[in-house]
């Protein structure tokens, strides 16, 4: 079950390479660049993730990042599934997991996030993520 919504995101996509295959579908990693508000609080977040392709066409993607704010940092780590839209844009629909020793993102210690996050055809990115229950 959906809880509280916890924050929300918006960026720009920074980067991205191929990557070997190794034995998988297609590896592309892309790194981006958000800003937003968590828990109340407004910060920038840096990530990377990498994407596989899957038999299907749908895509696997695995990553992890940093929340910076002026209430202290966090890292996360988080893997989610994904469509490729036919203008090169992307959809996943995953779950994220915070650290942070800050005392006022201390709740993110102990929450799954799930999320949704759309990248479009120009690399803009939004997030938007919620506890799950």
């Amino acid at each position: 079950m959906l809880g509280d919504k916890l924050g929300e995101e918006m960026g720009k996509v920074t980067g991205r390479r191929a990557l070997p295959c190794e034995g998988s579908g297609p590896k592309l990693e892309t790194s981006f660049q958000a800003e937003g508000s968590i828990l109340g609080v407004a910060h920038r977040t840096f990530g990377t993730y990498t994407s596989v392709m899957r038999p299907d066409g749908s895509l696997f993607g695995s990553g992890q990042g940093i929340v910076l704010s002026a209430e202290g940092g966090a890292s996360w780590v988080g893997q989610g599934v994904g469509t490729l839209g036919k203008d090169g844009s992307v959809s996943y629909r995953g779950a994220v997991y915070y650290q942070t020793p800050s005392s006022r993102l201390a709740r993110l210690n102990h929450v799954a996030a799930v999320f949704e996050y759309e990248v479009d055809a120009q690399g803009n990115t939004k997030a938007q993520f919620w506890e799950w229950k």
